[in-house]
């Protein structure tokens, strides 16, 4: 009898042993938060794989996808420290630092912006350079100030009386032949196939030399100065989760994307996937070879010049404390692919 109560009281406290360490690894998990920059959907699918398949918790991550949309103000949050990092832009952290604002770039998750111009399929629009023989091109404000300069800059036969707003209703475009829209490669294009019953030619800004990085990892310097370690962790397990979602089982991260965005379909996510490969949204470039998230002084560089050149930059801004190279080229994750 004692040598049963010796043994139940071993296999308790063994228990109890184990129940205390499981506890304390969940208590060791940094809690962590990323602020996407639209509903979610496919496009932001490598961070919901890394949260769904436990690639965060691996690397000591307790993480929350926080999604965008018309009321977020995710990116006012991560300057006001309410979350930890951003889905930013190049563009977006050369103003912040044109603005003192310190904030950075620690990993570029799409080597080219989605960014596309679409036009009816039977106007004889074969090349970039075509759309400018269009009566219309229908674009938002911040296109028109940005990427529609620099067509004017860069094209013959852009010009500012072609603008049209777009109030992100196709309707216009489809019941206009002789105009061009602007769009997402990964959605607008699709979304006007259902509609119209015929699919739009598609031109991706970024193969045409307007090819800023996309879907960044913002953070603040203060977060890369003081918590580098989390940093690495935070970017390398999210790179990690974009090679799984790319290649991998993916619907468990699809159900989270659904959960937080029901009106969300399969269909959808689908057509964006398949785009994200076919254009090499997210690996193309250095990616291709030194893994998913990479970026180089050059390509920043070259964005930089080209904002200059249309005068959204300033030439003496010292555009260099936008982002790190530090965490990524690293080749993280690449041996996931299949």
């Amino acid at each position: 009898m004692r040598d049963m109560l010796t043994k139940t009281s071993l296999f308790a406290l063994m228990g109890l042993a184990a129940s205390l360490s499981s506890t304390s690894a969940a208590l060791a998990l940094d809690e962590v938060t990323y602020g996407t920059n639209w509903l979610a959907q496919a496009e932001h699918g490598g961070f919901y794989q890394a949260v769904a398949d436990g690639t965060y918790e691996k690397y000591g991550l307790k993480v929350t996808v926080v999604q965008g949309g018309p009321q977020a103000a995710n990116r006012a949050l991560l300057i006001a420290g309410r979350v930890d990092f951003y889905m930013g832009s190049p563009l977006g952290e050369m103003d912040a630092v044109k603005e003192g604002i310190p904030l950075i770039d620690v990993a570029a998750i799409f080597q080219k912006d989605p960014q596309v111009l679409l036009a009816h399929p039977d106007q004889g629009i074969e090349t970039f350079a075509d759309l400018a023989k269009l009566d219309s091109i229908f674009m938002g404000k911040d296109g028109y100030v940005t990427y529609y300069e620099w067509m004017k800059k860069n094209f013959e036969g852009f010009t500012d009386e072609k603008y049209k707003p777009y109030t992100f209703n196709p309707a216009p475009f489809i019941a206009d032949p002789r105009s061009a829209q602007q769009g997402y490669l990964t959605s607008e294009p699709y979304e006007i196939e259902k509609q119209a019953g015929w699919a739009p030619k598609v031109f991706l800004l970024a193969d045409n030399g307007y090819n800023p990085y996309s879907t960044m990892i913002t953070t603040t310097t203060t977060m890369v100065e003081s918590k580098p370690d989390l940093v690495q962790r935070f970017v390398d397990a999210s790179i990690e989760g974009w090679y799984n979602y790319l290649y991998g089982d993916n619907k468990a991260a699809n159900d989270l994307i659904k959960k937080d965005n029901p009106e969300m379909t399969d269909g959808q996510i689908e057509y964006s996937i398949a785009k994200m490969k076919e254009y090499g949204i997210v690996e193309s470039a250095e990616a291709m070879d030194k893994g998913i998230g990479c970026m180089t002084d050059e390509k920043y560089k070259a964005f930089f010049d080209a904002m200059v050149q249309i005068s959204v930059q300033p030439a003496d801004l010292d555009y260099k404390k936008a982002y790190t190279t530090q965490f990524v080229c690293k080749g993280v994750g690449m041996a996931l692919k299949k």
